[in-house]
């Protein structure tokens, strides 16, 4: 892990993109805890990067902070949806070996977007014509060998707020 902590978070003009810095898992973890902490019930995450990215790494940080430490959180790309309960509900999906929208929501996806919890969907990217509008996204950059840049893009009503409440949240752990 790089020796340096991570930069302030930057969050644009618009109030609906909030950049991270992050310099290793340790920060990766650390965000998973606030997203467990600050993001409403019900909420949507949409998961874009390439393979290796975080993804998975980011969900699993989301699912310990919830609670969820007697599930096994794994990328469910041959399984696509995967629960695991805590003191909140993790649903996380695979759309990597989706072969249409319409194997997507054959899924029952719509179902788990109505539900309790968080739903975070894995390559979200391949199934955005799918997805309700109202949700956050997250891109995930390789900027270094243990480094990763989280891009937070959100559409839901409070984003302005949530934002500003992960950026602190991120501020004040540095």
């Amino acid at each position: 892990m790089d020796s340096k902590g991570p930069s302030a978070p930057t969050l644009h003009p618009n109030e609906s993109e909030l950049c991270l810095e992050a310099f290793g898992e340790r920060d990766t973890a650390r965000l998973g805890g606030i997203l467990a902490t600050l993001l409403p019930e019900g909420t949507i995450v949409g998961l874009e990067g390439t393979l290796g990215s975080g993804k998975t790494r980011l969900v699993q940080a989301v699912a310990a902070a919830a609670g969820c430490h007697n599930h096994l959180v794994v990328s469910p790309t041959f399984v696509l949806v995967q629960q695991y309960f805590g003191r909140r509900t993790i649903t996380h999906i695979d759309a990597y070996r989706v072969g249409s929208i319409r194997e997507f929501l054959e899924l029952g996806v719509e179902e788990y977007f109505e539900g309790p919890g968080l739903v975070f969907i894995e390559w979200a990217d391949r199934v955005t014509s799918a997805l309700p509008s109202q949700r956050l996204a997250i891109i995930i950059h390789i900027t270094g060998e243990t480094r990763r840049q989280f891009v937070l893009r959100s559409s839901l009503k409070n984003s302005p707020w949530l934002l500003a409440e992960i950026a602190k949240a991120w501020g004040e752990a540095r």
